[in-house]
């Protein structure tokens, strides 16, 4: 990731809640900010430093939080408390942990600043820079709403003092709607002069939508989407030695915060990879004792994906399964199972035979779940999954994750009496 400008309006914000802005006097007023083409294009290339870069960053903290929520994680250094804490779960996660609050803190604060792009973008004079903007900041604002009702019960829509807070259904319609406003104008979102992104546009509204209508139960429209991106088209969070990959920089290289579980990848026996599933070469270290990760996370420089191929058609597997449509769900479930890693544009593949097993809704679901544990190892979407199949819920037998749900940071029930109590866990 090239170096970039972000304005100062938008860092002012970081260790914010989403209530009140607290600008700095000194600096140069939003309305200056968003009032040029150069600060709108800066602000727009911020979002994507704030979301991928360091250790406040979603990338960061959605990785780290879900990994030890869904034991795919083994903490390596007792002095990393926040960590330490995520990794035993239950009522010793604190409403001060720092992972949960940056977590809170940075995707509201992204939420905000991509409103103010797509509020400023009428600043630009091409069709062509206003098209990619927008469809930029939605992109962002869309993830960041999908993302806080992965972790949250509920969250706030609007920015204002003590704002009130929306149902997780609520939530996804909004980023629904956002990525739908978006979608007519990708034709033209080519490209801006300054733009620094390393997203294609087209094929990440695409899959936003897939995932967050499979989310939202609407599996006719997940299909559709899912169908619709482009599976050799790569869409990812570049970086550079400067911007460095923090799962890399801050845990994986220096071997300091935490590393894979062990080659289970955190799933029970019943649905741990066997030895000969190919994936599992491709995220672990061959031969580390104890694991080592490699994937996205063994460079400062790798990029990490978007999103992946095997995660569009295991959404429509799950949404076939889901409308009892089971021979076609086979038929999306076995291109994953017998993919190999040539076939694959980011080189995972599992090459291994068809499913063999009882082809039945609940067996077929299952393996489906397997399958989205082993290929996308590490993406921050387990937590969802474990929810949503059901699985073993945190406090009773056989648990395989230790929260069901996060409870709501200190920094914002301190500044809005309408933050709802917190989850019991």
């Amino acid at each position: 990731m090239k170096k970039i400008f972000i304005p100062i309006v938008a860092l002012t914000m970081l260790l914010t809640s989403c209530n009140e802005d607290y600008l700095d006097p000194t600096k140069p007023s939003q309305e200056l900010v968003f009032g040029t083409r150069e600060g709108v294009i800066g602000a727009a290339n911020g979002l994507q430093l704030l979301w991928s870069v360091d250790r406040t960053s979603p990338v960061y903290n959605t990785i780290t939080g879900n990994g030890f929520t869904t034991k795919e994680l083994r903490l390596l250094n007792a002095g990393n408390v926040d960590e330490g804490e995520l990794s035993v779960g239950g009522g010793v996660l604190s409403t001060k942990n720092q992972v949960v609050n940056n977590l809170w803190s940075q995707c509201l604060v992204i939420k905000s600043e991509s409103q103010k792009v797509i509020d400023n973008v009428n600043v630009l004079t091409s069709d062509t820079e206003k098209a990619s903007i927008l469809v930029h900041a939605s992109i962002f604002k869309a993830m960041a709403l999908t993302t806080l009702v992965q972790y949250f019960q509920s969250v706030p829509l609007k920015t204002a003092k003590n704002a009130t807070f929306d149902s997780r259904a609520d939530v996804l319609t909004e980023a629904i709607k956002i990525l739908k406003v978006a979608e007519p104008l990708l034709d033209k979102a080519t490209g801006a002069t300054g733009l620094v992104t390393s997203i294609n546009y087209k094929n990440t509204v695409y899959a936003l939508l897939a995932r967050t209508y499979l989310m939202a139960g609407d599996y006719d429209n997940a299909i559709t989407y899912a169908g619709m991106v482009d599976l050799s088209v790569k869409s990812v969070f570049a970086f550079d030695p400067i911007s460095a990959n923090p799962i890399a920089y801050i845990s994986i290289t220096t071997n300091n915060v935490f590393q894979p579980v062990d080659l289970t990848l955190g799933l029970p026996a019943a649905l741990a990879p066997s030895n000969s599933d190919g994936r599992l070469n491709f995220y672990i270290k061959p031969g580390s004792n104890p694991t080592v990760a490699t994937g996205f996370f063994d460079s400062n420089t790798k990029s990490i994906p978007l999103y992946l191929p095997g995660e569009m058609i295991l959404i429509k597997a799950e949404s076939y399964a889901r409308k009892d449509n089971l021979p076609q769900a086979l038929i999306e479930l076995n291109k994953v199972l017998t993919k190999t890693s040539g076939a694959d544009t980011y080189g995972i593949g599992a090459n291994l035979p068809p499913y063999a097993g009882a082809v039945t809704k609940p067996a077929i679901l299952t393996e489906i779940y397997r399958n989205r544990c082993i290929e996308m190892y590490m993406s921050s979407l387990k937590l969802e999954d474990s929810r949503r199949f059901d699985r073993p819920a945190a406090g009773t037998s056989g648990a395989e994750r230790n929260r069901n749900w996060y409870p709501y940071p200190d920094s914002e029930r301190n500044n809005n009496t309408n933050t709802p109590a917190d989850p019991a866990i």
